[in-house]
């Protein structure tokens, strides 16, 4: 399979078996790191309607449209790694999602949050996330973002 038929939230699976479902409107996403992770393709992909609709409605403000198309416009995602996932199974009706999400533009750097999520009528809402320090990896490590070189050489 090619990797560009992959799903961007990192699962390794085929997107049309992933997050498409949820983005199109064809399925629910059944846990709060499906949401997590479909919101963040959201992000990739540019669908704002996915993304206001899947923040918990008393979270929501009128302006959000707006700030979501200045932020798509000049932000680009590059990667999704989910360091933890607390509670927000199938069964649960509140969950945490600590991811870290990377990007190229407007310059290389890292989105680490611990997420809240809420599920009322069966459906999983994004509530608001909590900014964590950047995870950095080790000087011989890999960079994280994706270029290969070890951490030292790229952005250490």
């Amino acid at each position: 399979m090619s990797s560009s038929n992959l799903c961007p939230c990192g699962s390794k699976r085929p997107y049309a078996n992933c997050c498409e479902p949820y983005l199109v409107q064809a399925a629910i996403a059944p846990t709060a790191e499906a949401l997590m992770r479909s919101r963040y393709v959201a992000y990739y992909k540019g669908n704002i309607e996915y993304l206001i609709n899947t923040r918990y409605p008393s979270k929501r403000k009128f302006d959000d449209r707006i700030n979501l198309i200045k932020s798509l416009k000049t932000t680009v995602w590059e990667s999704l790694t989910v360091v933890s996932t607390r509670q927000g199974k199938k069964t649960d009706t509140a969950g945490y999602v600590e991811f870290v999400a990377v990007h190229s533009q407007p310059e290389w750097g890292q989105l680490h949050e611990r997420s809240k999520f809420i599920k009322e009528k069966g459906r999983w809402f994004y509530v608001d996330g909590e900014l964590l320090p950047p995870i950095l990896p080790k000087r011989n490590q890999a960079c994280w973002c994706g270029s290969g070189k070890k951490f030292k050489h790229c952005h250490g």
